[in-house]
Order: C-alpha cells, then sequence, then structure tokens
C-alpha cells in the first residue's frame, strides 16, 4: 500500500488491516506476549540442560525476537513509515560502548574463566535488544499497545499473587519444576527475615520479584482507567491491591521502597476524578497487610530504623568507596562488560556494576536510555489530546522510573525477570511515542477530536484504541 501526500488527507490504516513491516501470520502482541510468559510463567533460573547460560527460554526468545525483527526489517518495501526514536540512538550508543569495551577487554587479556560470562552478557544484551526492537517498531496502534500492557499488567499480578501463596503456605509451590527433563537448576524457594516469608515468585530472588510486581502497578492501575467499560475495566482494581498488598508481605526494602517509587510517580499522572480511588485501594491493602498478620509492621519499620547496622546495607555504602579503585585502570570503557565475576566483589548495585563493567560511558549510556524512554513517553502524552495515551504514557514514565532507582538497590541486569521486564518497558515507551505522533497528525487534519475522555475511550475502540501511525512519507 502506498500512503498519499499529507495534501489528500489520508486515513489511517486500520490496526488489524495493514500488512506493515510483521510476517504474515503473526504480529508484534503475539511474539512479545510469549516472552512475557515465558519471562513470569517460567522459573527464571531454570535453563536447557546442554545450552548453559544460553539455556534460558526467555533468553532464548529474545534472540528468537532480534532475528524476527532483521528478517521483517529486510523486506523490500514497507507500507508503514518508521517514526523517529530517541531511543534507537540511545539504545544503539549503549551497545557500541558495550561492544568497545568487550573487544578492548579480550585484546587486553582475560582469564580463561572470564571470557565465557563476557560473552554470555554480550548475547543477553543482545537478546534485550532484540526485546526493545520489536516493541519499538512493532507495536504502532493504541489497540496493540493496551493489549500489552495489560498482559503485563497481568503478569505481574499474577506473579504477586503467587507470591502471596507462597507466604501464607511457607512452600516455594513451583518446587515440582525442578525436574522438568532437559532442565536443569532449582525452580525458585523461598526465603525468611524477621521471621517471615520471603516470597520470590517464580523469580530468582527476592529483590527480583520486587521489580517485577513494583513495576507492574503503574500499569494494572492504566488498565482501571483505559480499556474495557463497567465492571470488565473495574476488575482490574483486583490486580492493583494484590500488587499491594504482596509488596508490603515481601518483607524486603527494595520491595516497599519500590512501590513507594510506583505510587509516587503514577498516581499524580492519572485523572484526577480517579486519584481518591486508587489512593483508598493502596490504604485499604496495607491495612489489611497490617492487620492480618501481627509484627509485620514492626518488622518492616525495622528494616528501615535499623538500616544503618544491616549487613547487606553496609555492603552497598563500602561498594562505593571501592568505586575508584576498580575504575583506576580503565575509567572510560571499564574492565569489559561481564567480566567483574562476583569473586572479585558483589556491588548489590546495578549502577555501580555497570560503572566497572563498561565504565562512566557505558553507565551514562544506559542511563541516556532509560532517559529517552521516559522522555519518549512524556512527549507522547503531550503530543496527543486523547486521555487513553496520557494515562498509559504516564504510568509508563513510573514504570522506567521505578526501574532506575531499583536498580540502585541490586544488580537487576543480573537476573532475567527484572532485565527483561526493564528493556520491556523501554520498548513500550518508544510504542507510545509512535501512537503520539500518530494522534498528533491525525488530529492537524481533523481525523481525531481534540479531547476524548477516558469513559468515553472505552465506548470508542475505532476512534480511540485503533488509531495506527500512517504518516505521508
Amino acid at each position: 500500500m502506498i500512503l498519499r501526500p499529507l495534501a489528500t488527507a489520508p486515513a489511517p490504516l486500520a490496526a488489524r488491516g495493514h500488512t506493515g513491516w510483521r510476517p504474515a501470520g503473526t504480529d508484534a502482541v503475539t511474539m512479545l506476549t510469549i516472552y512475557i510468559v515465558l519471562l513470569y510463567g517460567f522459573p527464571s533460573s531454570l535453563s536447557i540442560s546442554f545450552l548453559g547460560s544460553f539455556g534460558r527460554p526467555q533468553f532464548l526468545w529474545g534472540l528468537v525476537l532480534l532475528g524476527w525483527w532483521l528478517l521483517a526489517r529486510l523486506q523490500p518495501t514497507q507500507s508503514v513509515r518508521s517514526v523517529p526514536q530517541p531511543v534507537r540512538i540511545a539504545l544503539g550508543l549503549f551497545l557500541v560502548i558495550c561492544l568497545v569495551s568487550f573487544a578492548h577487554a579480550l585484546l587486553r587479556g582475560q582469564p580463561v574463566d572470564q571470557i565465557s560470562p563476557a560473552a554470555s552478557a554480550l548475547v543477553r544484551l543482545l537478546s534485550w535488544t532484540g526485546v526493545v526492537l520489536v516493541a519499538m517498531d512493532g507495536i504502532r496502534s493504541m489497540s496493540d499497545l493496551m493489549k500489552l500492557v495489560r498482559r503485563l499488567a497481568f503478569a505481574g499480578g499474577a506473579m504477586a499473587a503467587l507470591g502471596l501463596l507462597q507466604f501464607l503456605t511457607d512452600q516455594p509451590i513451583i518446587d515440582f519444576l525442578t525436574g522438568l527433563p532437559g532442565f536443569s537448576g532449582d525452580a525458585g524457594g523461598i526465603d525468611s527475615r524477621g521471621g517471615f516469608v520471603r516470597p520470590a515468585g517464580t523469580a530468582t530472588h527476592p529483590l527480583e520479584y520486587a521489580t517485577a510486581i513494583a513495576v507492574a502497578l503503574p500499569l494494572a492501575l492504566a488498565c482501571t482507567i483505559v480499556g474495557d467499560a463497567g465492571r470488565r475495566r473495574a476488575r482490574w482494581w483486583l490486580p492493583v491491591a494484590v500488587i499491594a498488598l504482596a509488596s508490603f508481605l515481601a518483607v524486603s526494602r527494595s520491595a516497599v521502597i519500590g512501590f513507594g517509587i510506583a505510587v509516587v510517580a503514577a498516581v499524580p499522572g492519572l485523572p484526577a476524578r480517579f486519584r481518591p480511588l486508587a489512593g483508598s485501594v493502596i490504604l485499604i491493602a496495607f491495612a489489611g497487610a497490617m492487620v492480618a498478620v501481627p509484627g509485620l509492621y514492626g518488622t518492616i519499620v525495622g528494616m528501615f530504623l535499623g538500616v544503618g547496622d544491616d549487613p547487606s546495607a553496609l555492603s552497598r555504602t563500602a561498594a562505593l568507596d571501592l568505586l575508584p579503585t576498580f575504575l583506576a585502570s580503565s575509567p572510560l570503557i571499564g574492565a569489559g562488560i561481564g567480566t567483574f565475576l562476583p569473586r572479585y566483589y558483589i556491588f548489590d548495585n546495578q549502577w555501580a556494576q555497570m560503572i566497572v563493567e563498561i565504565g562512566v560511558l557505558g553507565a551514562a549510556a544506559f542511563a541516556g536510555v532509560l532517559l529517552a524512554a521516559i522522555w519518549s513517553a512524556w512527549r507522547a502524552t503531550r503530543r496527543s489530546h486523547l486521555e487513553d495515551l496520557q494515562v498509559v504514557g504516564r504510568c509508563l514514565c513510573a514504570c522506567v522510573v521505578t526501574v532506575g532507582v531499583l536498580f540502585g538497590l541490586f544488580d537487576g541486569l543480573a537476573f532475567p525477570i527484572s532485565a527483561g521486564t526493564a528493556f520491556l518497558v523501554v520498548g513500550m515507551c518508544a510504542a507510545a511515542r509512535t501512537v503520539g505522533l500518530s494522534d498528533s497528525w491525525a488530529t492537524t487534519v481533523g481525523m481525531l477530536p481534540d479531547t476524548v475522555r477516558a469513559d468515553t475511550v472505552s465506548a470508542a475502540p475505532v476512534t480511540a484504541r485503533q488509531r495506527v501511525m500512517a504518516l505521508p512519507r
């Protein structure tokens, strides 16, 4: 299909009707949904035995996404024009710095046992890149973006529900998956603190679990406002309450901090008429957790008041003092991606880990990826006059802010769920920019109304939920 010049006022292509860049029979939503299922539904510590560290299903599917994107880009024609994306530029710069750091490390010489982890880290980065690119270039309509938002919010809510079951039963629940034929690793376990169970869901560690449910909270809030009308939309308050309850029952400072950051970043971006209800649901979940579990309030307060004597907090502080020592040999591009093994030091801080491995330039480039994602989603809310995208864009910004803060509390890129979620949300922010530019152009030529209320959005799927980028070439 050939798009006509702007003067002829071409109509946006139907969300399901355009051939776009995707292969027949598949679409980006389906491919990314499979990724979400593998990321959240499969224990992150299990991997295919004969593939070793490369055998995690979610990691392999990320490489499939990258290959799928490359094949799609090699198609001779595309019926929909690509949109300039700051995320693409920032991600490309980050990849270049990581490659330079990797090459410099190998040329300098490395112990034999550090070469494989370095190569593994680089391939993992390519897997996450595939997730970003498919989300950025494949999600072009508001209906597709909302499908992905709902599915990621549901996955986070399901993870939180599993965590609640683990807390209540004092059992991993998913330990039966350890014996899957052809797989190796532990399907998951539970930890304890202050006499309480620390659930992890399908994650490797409670901190990874905390990141997954904290990122899902703003998306679940968006689903309560944008989407199906009536009871079908109201049902999304249940995941909000479950995530809030699970955040307090996680018995983790990071879970509480992540929850607090998500609330502070997301709730002010909601329409004013929804904020009291959101606050009420969160307060009820908090009160319910404190009343139902005696001693929980004192344990949570003690975790923060006693942070000065906590070994993990002291370790993080000491790590910052050691940064100049580890950076002395190569401050700009670091020691090499994936070469700083736990035997040297465990930072429990992804930002510090990145500074050591890929230098100041690499850490700055990764910060640029997150900032570009936030800017893209925020600009989408400014370019579009429609309230559905404004709500979703602000909530996506809250997700990225939450990721950035939590990565300062543990090495998030070392864990599959937290890392995969971070890059998926970055790609969704870029997709929001695509939809926002579409709205801006369509409003200019008089094809979309100036404003649409959230409740009107639910009742007008053709106008507001299936708009797609169809800019003139």
